[in-house]
């Protein structure tokens, strides 16, 4: 991929991030985080069909965020982390609130109510293909012909495992939580100097307030059925797929190249429509070995590491994460 240095005249030079921002080093996300990551994600959207079985969407979205951000911040409280300070800290931790867990949340949980499990988790990983642009508008971050090429193509083969098995009304709404769950990632790049369980925690609590608003209004009270499948369902959703790994996830963004690292979300959806044909009994079409076959060539093009002609370069050590676990 493209290291070069970014031009002074470019947008990304004159939109450069504000003091305090970390930008992403030469540092390759880590394997096996990534692999951890991405299956739990993929286990969510299995957990997420399971639970609006007993409850409402929003209100199953708004708990799964409260449950999660409350126990990071038990964690923080426990642990002595320091809390976010300043009108900037908190304005930046709001809008990634109700970024990354309102709009996000809630297109993501009505967009597996309204089609195929597998085709949502497929629409909701648009990300490595919504981040190109902004990538390298707000960071520098140039992209080679080369990698842009494999992130189509492993797009494309995930279209080709899941949208055979029906979009439904909820297509459209899970391309929203892609394009949300995009913004989330790039604002991250934004937590620079605060504590990352602490800002995580308090983006998830505020985030659910925004949804615990919007399914008042939206649902009116809630009724939910709180089945041994419901709080199963939830606890998995809340603090496996959610707090452990937005956790991960934010510390990954702010030390890596953001094409390389959503990259990795193209196996989400592989592994969600591997849970969802074996728990829910949902049958990809005849397309699929075709399609996997392009995502994980696309990953193996984009990940393997570049040539590099200075050794120097090569050894760059990574970024600082200043509270990271």
């Amino acid at each position: 991929m493209d290291h070069t240095p970014v031009d002074p005249g470019t947008p990304a030079a004159r939109t450069a991030p504000a003091a305090g921002a970390v930008t992403g080093g030469a540092r390759r996300p880590k394997p096996l985080r990534m692999l951890w990551i991405t299956a739990a994600w993929g286990a969510c959207f299995v957990a997420i069909e399971w639970g609006l079985r007993d409850a409402p969407l929003l209100w199953y979205a708004a708990l799964r965020a409260l449950v999660a951000g409350g126990a990071l911040l038990a964690l923080a409280g426990v642990q002595r982390r320091p809390a976010p300070d300043g009108p900037r800290a908190w304005g930046l931790i709001t809008v990634l609130g109700l970024v990354n867990v309102t709009v996000a949340f809630a297109a993501m949980f009505a967009g597996v109510a309204g089609g195929a499990t597998g085709t949502a988790a497929v629409l909701a990983n648009a990300q490595p293909l919504l981040i190109l642009l902004p990538a390298w508008w707000l960071y520098g971050e140039r992209l080679s012909p080369r990698t842009a090429v494999a992130l189509v193509v492993g797009f494309a083969g995930l279209v080709l495992v899941a949208v055979p098995g029906g979009g439904g009304s909820g297509a459209a709404l899970s391309l929203l939580a892609a394009a949300a769950v995009t913004g989330g990632t790039l604002l991250s790049r934004r937590l620079g100097g605060l504590d990352l369980v602490t800002a995580t925690a308090w983006h998830l609590l505020l985030g659910g307030a925004g949804l615990v608003v919007l399914a008042a209004v939206v649902e009116g009270a809630p009724v939910i059925a709180w089945t041994p499948r419901f709080v199963l369902s939830l606890a998995f959703l809340a603090l496996v797929g959610t707090a452990a790994t937005t956790v991960a996830w934010f510390a990954e963004a702010r030390r890596n190249r953001l094409d390389t690292l959503t990259t990795w979300t193209f196996l989400t959806p592989v592994l969600g429509i591997a849970l969802a044909a074996v728990v829910l009994g949902e049958r990809p079409g005849g397309w699929t070995a075709a399609g996997l076959l392009a995502v994980l060539s696309a990953m193996w093009v984009v990940l393997r590491p570049p040539h590099r002609t200075n050794t120097a370069a090569a050894t760059t050590p990574g970024v600082p994460i200043e509270g990271e676990p």
